[in-house]
């Protein structure tokens, strides 16, 4: 009668030390999971062959995307303006950009050169694009502004007015209609450029045997994973919102906004300078010696 406490407490020893190595190996699979994973990712984005690529696939989902309406079911919940992804992620996404995005350009520039000055400078690359992403919507919201037109929508059609614009428009309860470049397929070309081009430097940084622990892999699987994300809901996007030419245009600026930015400006000295730029020791060339 006295054995019993003694085997329970044998059992539950059993049990937790049997727990414990579970839990291990399960953390070991996950490490070796992050590890590969970040490893084999970085070197797909640092290829400069796939990155074109990836400039013609998304130039081709804005050209053809289109299509694809007449083969997807209209009453799928991404075909709703309402539905999550859009409310909480398109609508917001410079703002998941920036936090995401920037905490990989903090923890990579600093961790490579431990220089507060270098890691703000890379970091004003972001306050560009803030930049470029407000300039662009004001500039989006004139041309609708110069292009429209005021309407009354009646029930045997629309009765126009001759009211200036659009804040008199508004006020009386119309309707103003004018030429919509969608900010939307602006803003998540625009962003999924930018994300290629900054995760591109991982590779060239674990190249270099820099420190690379699970936080900072993990942070840059988590900008892999949401340019992913801005990858489907641009085709979303595409396939059920705005018109054909407004979604080309929008996508067109984007990209256009990226290449003066990303491939000319930040190539200049006076910029905040180019992806990767200053992070890692040039090679020293070799002397002969006679």
């Amino acid at each position: 009668m006295e054995r019993g406490p003694a085997v329970g407490a044998g059992l539950g020893a059993r049990t937790q030390a049997l727990l414990g190595c579970l839990v291990r190996v399960l953390l070991w699979v996950a490490s070796a999971l992050l590890y590969f994973g970040s490893e084999q990712t970085a070197r797909l984005l640092g290829s400069p062959c796939l990155r074109r690529l990836y400039h013609a696939w998304l130039a081709a989902v804005v050209i053809f995307g289109p299509l694809l309406q007449f083969h997807v079911n209209p009453r799928t919940i991404f075909a709703s303006h309402g539905n999550f992804f859009n409310i909480k992620f398109v609508n917001s996404a410079w703002g998941w950009t920036c936090t995401f995005l920037g905490g990989f350009v903090l923890l990579v520039v600093f961790l490579a050169t431990r220089r507060v000055a270098v890691t703000a400078r890379h970091l004003s690359r972001l306050v560009v694009g803030a930049a470029v992403w407000r300039g662009a919507g004001r500039a989006f919201l004139l041309i609708e502004d110069l292009t429209g037109s005021c309407f009354e929508p009646l029930p045997q059609g629309l009765l126009l007015h001759e009211l200036p614009d659009r804040r008199s428009c508004l006020a009386a309860g119309h309707q103003w209609r004018g030429y919509t470049v969608s900010s939307h397929t602006f803003l998540l070309t625009f962003c999924c450029l930018l994300m290629a081009e900054e995760a591109a430097v991982f590779a060239k940084y674990l190249a270099h045997g820099l420190p690379a622990g699970a936080p900072l892999r993990l942070v840059f699987l988590l900008n892999v994973l949401l340019l992913g994300l801005w990858n489907f809901l641009l085709l979303c996007t595409v396939i059920y919102f705005h018109q054909y030419t407004h979604k080309v245009v929008g996508a067109a600026v984007g990209t256009f906004a990226w290449y003066l930015t990303y491939g000319s400006w930040y190539h200049q000295p006076w910029s905040p300078g180019s992806p990767g730029h200053g992070l890692f020791p040039r090679p020293h060339p070799s002397r002969k010696h006679n």
